[in-house]
């Protein structure tokens, strides 16, 4: 790997600056774009002739479009193969590394890759002359939807330092809440809330990390009295294509309806990384406190900011 790369590869490599920086750039860009100033303030024209190629071997729809509009609101090209898992050279057997080194002659300007196995944007890195942006490896880590995540928070609060997080369903697959562990550890007196069936459980490594850094986290497997606690509930789905698996008791059981709702407080905000399935019930929609489509959307303008940051770009 190349000295002075910014790769993306995980959320431990985000410091309480870095993030401050990335949320100011990602308010501008907004306020940019929310009043239709794109050309004037030169938006479209910072990134101007860099190439950004998408690498996804796992389907997605939020993660590869809202790159792609980052990338094309700063002026940039951007080509992309989808499902590269089943065509791409990868069903002949080319490894992941000669992929890389191979699209790294073609010239890219950052590669944004999706990979079904565990540590695969690390290896990427490791080969890779231009920056790689992890964009979900396996269970590993999605570390750009933790960014959205922990700026929708931000957000939504003017602060992230004090709050009680809890997440709810299957935390023992999902990469989002290991990302977002991860970054809430940059915030002071935060408090983290695990809900979910003991089988799904928060991995050890995850909790060790945040005994580690001093944060207050407790588990259980009951959404009541935990979610009256909470100031942010951060759903999940179960992510049955690695191997989650939950009863027709617990799927209800671990739902957020109008009765869960009533025992949230009235400023408490609910999230959650899409896609739903039965997690959330549709008629939750309608409430202010569900924040899950505001944070999709938030997506496309941190990594407006964060492609800037990965460019080398003032932010």
């Amino acid at each position: 790997m190349e000295s002075g790369i910014r790769h993306v590869l995980e959320s431990q490599q985000f410091d309480r600056e870095l993030l401050e920086k990335l949320f100011k750039a990602t308010d501008a860009c907004r306020h940019t774009i929310d009043h239709h100033n794109e050309i004037s303030a030169g938006l479209t024209t910072r990134l101007r002739g860099r190439i950004m190629l998408q690498l996804f071997y796992e389907p997605s729809t939020r993660t590869r479009f809202s790159f792609f509009m980052a990338g094309k609101r700063l002026g940039m090209d951007v080509c992309w193969t989808e499902n590269a898992r089943e065509f791409s050279s990868a069903i002949k057997g080319e490894t992941l590394e000669d992929t890389i080194r191979i699209l790294c002659e073609f010239g890219p300007h950052v590669i944004v890759l999706r990979h079904h196995e565990t540590g695969a944007a690390v290896r990427a890195a490791a080969v890779s002359t231009v920056p790689i942006i992890n964009a979900g490896d396996g269970s590993g880590q999605h570390p750009t939807q933790a960014l959205l995540d922990i700026y929708t928070i931000w957000k939504s609060f003017g602060h992230v330092a004090g709050l009680k997080v809890a997440m709810m369903g299957d935390l023992a697959n999902g990469r989002t809440v290991r990302s977002l562990s991860y970054l809430l550890t940059k915030f002071s007196e935060v408090k983290i809330i695990f809900i979910s069936p003991p089988h799904l459980t928060m991995s050890n490594d995850i909790k060790t990390w945040l005994a580690g850094k001093g944060v207050d986290f407790q588990e259980t497997d009951s959404p009541f009295p935990a979610l009256y606690e909470a100031d942010v509930v951060y759903c999940t789905r179960i992510q049955k294509e690695r191997g989650g698996q939950m009863s027709d008791d617990d799927t209800q059981r671990f739902q957020i309806g109008t009765r869960e709702m009533s025992w949230l407080k009235p400023k408490t905000i609910v999230m959650h990384p899409l896609p739903r399935n039965a997690e959330i019930a549709t008629e939750v929609d309608s409430d202010p406190r569900a924040k899950y489509f505001e944070q999709a959307g938030n997506g496309m303008y941190i990594r407006m900011a964060l492609l800037l940051w990965v460019l080398g770009e003032e932010i």
